[in-house]
């Protein structure tokens, strides 16, 4: 009975199935606060990712993957800091998925994830400061940096024959990162920034802040804030005030909460979100309407954060972030066999057998120096209470 038993685990550990270790990601994730109505959505596409992964059976050698949620917030560097300790400390996470805000990602990264060794992988967290800050190697996102939306805005501006923009912006890593680089763009451009005025979140009155960037005056009144917060506030107290008629809308005012809480004077609002109009995308939209959710803004990226750090670990062969964080740009770039949305099994199929795969992702995702994604963007306007799409850049 003995050498029976014995020969039956010993079968088991040869197998690898029966015996494989299975993964648990930290979703880590702003489900409060300037930016909450972002969160769901990004959670969803990271999950979808995960369940593709784990229903395959191919990762690790037969490993399930779970998940488990922890709120970052997007201002409070202190509950983002506990949070990630909990998922790392008491939750076992093998790596997190998040955060969502830049400021609480630097927390993350610098108070959690270097000190334990442990991988964060950003969809959304878009800081310029982010690019050459001290990480291990152990810091990735799939979203541009705003260095890069910096020029895109301004393009779209110059191109829609706006000259002067009154700017301002919420008063964090992000909104200062952003507004730096829309207004070094701009005036490049020959455009003219009127006033660039930080405004705080979580405030019940706008009415003095509106007051001075209507005092600057300006063809557009730029809002580099949060939809959830400051940036609908200094919206609605311009609209009251008849301060400003126009507006451009960055990535983080963009979503379906502040076009239904600002109603139809929001209607010809231009702004620009991440975005790509490839096949991966379209596939992705589909996939997450399946599944029960809308593929909102960084939906996508969450989902390809998570594909990333799966298919890193089957190509490290190993879960541990210090194997598995030189494989990202690995599985992200080319050469290989490209991976679109809903092939995460066939990504996971062709590195177990030692091929190279070429992710593409939702999002078209392409990832270059400091971790981050290089990125595309799509202009949008506000149309008769929608999003719309103008064009991809």
């Amino acid at each position: 009975m003995k050498k029976f038993a014995l020969t039956a685990v010993m079968a088991a550990m040869l197998s690898g199935t029966a015996m494989a270790e299975d993964v648990k990601l930290g979703i880590l994730l702003g489900f409060t606060g300037p930016a909450e109505s972002l969160a769901p959505g990004m959670a969803n596409g990271a999950k979808l990712a995960m369940k593709e992964v784990s229903d395959s059976g191919l990762l690790l050698g037969g490993a399930s993957v779970s998940s488990t949620e922890a709120d970052s917030t997007c201002v409070d560097a202190a509950a983002a800091t506990a949070a990630a300790e909990r998922l790392v400390d008491a939750e076992k996470v093998d790596s997190l998925i998040g955060a969502l805000c830049s400021g609480a990602t630097t927390a993350i990264l610098q108070n959690v994830a270097m000190p334990k060794g442990v991988v964060l992988f950003s969809p959304s967290a878009t800081s310029p400061a982010l690019s050459d800050m001290e990480d291990n190697g152990l810091f990735f996102r799939s979203s541009p940096s705003d260095a890069r939306q910096g020029q895109v805005i301004a393009d779209i501006l110059k191109d829609k024959g706006i000259e002067s923009i009154a700017m301002t912006y919420t008063n964090n890593d992000y909104g200062k990162g952003l507004a730096d680089a829309i207004e070094a763009n701009f005036t490049a451009a020959g455009g003219t920034v009127t006033i660039n005025a930080a405004h705080e979140d979580g405030k019940g009155d706008y009415g003095a802040e509106v007051a001075a960037l209507a005092q600057a005056g300006g063809d557009v009144l730029l809002v580099a804030g949060y939809l959830d917060q400051g940036g609908k506030g200094i919206i609605q107290s311009a609209l009251d005030a008849g301060a400003f008629e126009d507006f451009y809308l960055p990535d983080a005012m963009i979503g379906e909460s502040l076009v239904e809480a600002i109603g139809e004077d929001l209607n010809g609002a231009i702004g620009s979100v991440p975005g790509t109009d490839s096949n991966g995308a379209a596939t992705y939209v589909e996939m997450a309407k399946a599944a029960g959710f809308e593929a909102s803004p960084y939906s996508g990226e969450a989902y390809d954060a998570a594909a990333l750090t799966l298919l890193a670990m089957q190509a490290a062969g190993s879960k541990n972030s210090a194997d598995f964080k030189d494989k990202i740009f690995d599985v992200a770039n080319a050469p290989g066999e490209q991976i679109f949305p809903g092939e995460l099994a066939k990504g996971l199929e062709i590195l177990k057998n030692g091929g190279e795969i070429d992710y593409v992702g939702a999002t078209a995702v392409e990832m270059i120096g400091g971790g981050e994604a290089s990125g595309s963007y799509r202009e949008i306007l506000i149309d008769n209470g929608e999003i719309t799409t103008v064009q991809y850049r």
